[in-house]
This record gives C-alpha cells, structure tokens and sequence, in this order.
C-alpha cells in the first residue's frame, strides 16, 4: 500500500486488514478519532508505537508528554505542522521501515 491508498481507504468505517499499530494510529487520527489512536498507541510499546504515540500528544497540544514519546522512540522532537508529521510517519510505515 502507498500513501495514496492509505488516504483513499480513509473513506472506510474501518482501516484496512493488515495494517500494524502505528498505521492504525495514523489511520485514526486522520478520521478525527483522537481517542481510538491514542488507544491504539498505548498498545504498541515499540519504537514505532512511541513515535505515533508522541505525534498524538503533539496534536493534543501536550508538548511535555510529546517530548517523552519522542524520547522513548529514540527520535529529536519535531516542531514541523503536524500534517507534515503525519505525511512522514505514514509514509516511513508504509515503506516498511520502523515497523509499520
């Protein structure tokens, strides 16, 4: 899957079968689901998981608790928009890489 149908399946009621925590945290948050993300990031303990988890406190405007999700997924803080994020996150999962 490329980003492009990662984006058309945000038409659906549910993400696509197959798709690891981190797609599905992305694929949530992109539908407005704050919390099923959030719920989705707290199960994925791995470097991946934190990375979206850390985005997702972004979003929420809790910067301090984004700071040590980024730090658990071994990544710098970003301070880029958010959308930029979620592009670069999706993309990098969707490619295999990180775990996805």
């Amino acid at each position: 899957m490329d980003i492009v149908a990662f984006r058309a399946s945000l038409t659906e009621e549910a993400p696509p079968m197959g798709l690891g925590l981190p797609l599905q945290t992305l694929w949530w948050d992109a539908k407005g689901e704050w919390k099923r993300a959030h719920e989705c990031a707290q199960a994925d303990t791995s470097p991946a998981g934190s990375a979206v988890h850390a985005y997702l406190h972004r979003v929420e405007g809790d910067l301090g608790n984004a700071g040590y999700w980024y730090n658990r997924a071994g990544r710098d803080n970003r301070m880029d928009a958010l959308a930029t994020e979620w592009e670069a996150l999706a993309v990098e999962f969707l490619a295999g890489r990180a775990g996805g």
